[in-house]
């Protein structure tokens, strides 16, 4: 059972092609950023990321139908659009983190300034880690691909979603 290998093949049966369908080009990476950073307006978005007005245009329509941002209305100004990160947005901040920290340990050779630190204790964030049910640290060759019906006990979708 240990011999077990994620089907390649498959994608429809993998999270990650289905997740790079919606996030898998660097614009949509970038907008996910400024999102995160509290920018909300399409022109702002062009002003922030110096990118064209057809890509972004593309791009927030595309995270917009794969329910990353949503488009609203501003309260105070009916006629300006406002997006924002929804759930299923806000759950990409530890993939968007690791690509960060991995790009500042491999390409930049260094920590970018500004830190991202915790707003309780002003100390920086730790590194993104695979972590285990009892919260260790997972190193790639201690992982094996199981069988979800062969695991133990009665972890069925929800409770193997609970753990992620």
């Amino acid at each position: 059972m240990d011999k077990l290998h994620e089907t390649l093949s498959c994608h429809a049966s993998c999270g990650l092609p289905l997740a790079l369908e919606v996030m898998g080009e660097r614009w949509s990476f970038m907008i996910l950023r400024a999102a995160f950073n509290g920018v909300r307006h399409f022109e702002d978005l062009l002003d922030e990321l110096g990118i064209a007005r057809n890509i972004l245009s593309n791009r927030l329509v595309r995270l917009v139908e794969g329910g990353i941002l949503k488009r609203d209305h501003c309260a105070d100004d009916r006629r300006r659009i406002e997006y924002r990160l929804t759930a299923k947005g806000q759950d990409l901040l530890p993939a968007m983190l690791a690509l960060r920290q991995w790009g500042e340990k491999y390409a930049m050779g260094e920590p970018a300034n500004p830190v991202l630190c915790d707003a309780r204790d002003g100390l920086p964030i730790a590194p993104i880690t695979v972590r285990a049910h009892d919260d260790r640290i997972v190193r790639p060759g201690e992982l094996v691909w199981r069988d979800r019906l062969m695991l133990s006990g009665d972890a069925g979708p929800e409770d193997l979603r609970a753990r992620a």
